[in-house]
């Protein structure tokens, strides 16, 4: 693949990654009801259904930054997107309150890394610096529109599927980005223009 459909395939990855983990902040919301009817969690544990995802996301964006700079973004990405996929999946079919509250921390866990991550590998693939802000900017974006999307996409699911459906759609997803990345990612950054005069 040569430098330019890398980095345009690279862009594309990101929004998509962008997209996930965002809606899946807000779009549990229209799900409450219908998990309670299932799961009869206890005011508490609703609670912490709805927040152990968001606590542990932002709680761990910057660590996670941290170790994808040791073990290398892309790898970052691929575990992360890998682990979201599993974790979404125990998520859907969780049979009780206090095993959904621990797959949604996983989630938020896994969601950590995927934001840094992205980030990186556009810094990497966009050297240009306005290619670079645009691309940057987009991704952004599109996680703005993604955090608005979420209770659209959770109650259109909610229309025709059970409650797992707003989680279980994460995993074909995740699964695209996982294969698109491991084939069109950067795995390192490219040599300075220093390096190279």
């Amino acid at each position: 693949m040569n430098s330019s459909a890398r980095k345009w395939s690279t862009f594309a990855i990101c929004l998509l990654v962008a997209l996930v983990p965002n809606i899946d902040l807000t779009a549990l919301n229209q799900a409450v009801p219908h998990l309670s009817a299932d799961l009869h969690p206890s005011g508490t544990q609703i609670l912490w259904i709805a927040d152990a995802y968001g606590f542990a996301l932002a709680g761990l964006l910057i660590t996670m930054g941290g170790v994808g700079d040791r073990i290398g973004h892309r790898r970052l990405l691929l575990i992360g997107t890998a682990v979201f996929a599993a974790a979404s999946a125990v998520t859907a079919y969780a049979p009780s309150a206090e095993l959904l509250i621990a797959a949604r921390a996983l989630l938020g866990v896994a969601g950590a890394t995927l934001m840094p991550s992205c980030l990186s590998l556009l810094r990497r693939a966009f050297t240009e610096p306005k290619e670079r802000t645009m691309a940057v900017g987009a991704f952004s974006g599109v996680a703005g529109l993604a955090v608005g999307l979420g209770p659209v996409v959770g109650g259109a699911l909610l229309d025709h599927f059970w409650w797992g459906s707003v989680f279980l759609i994460n995993v074909p997803l995740m699964a695209v980005a996982f294969v698109a990345a491991r084939s069109c990612c950067p795995s390192r950054a490219p040599p300075s223009r220093a390096a190279s005069t």
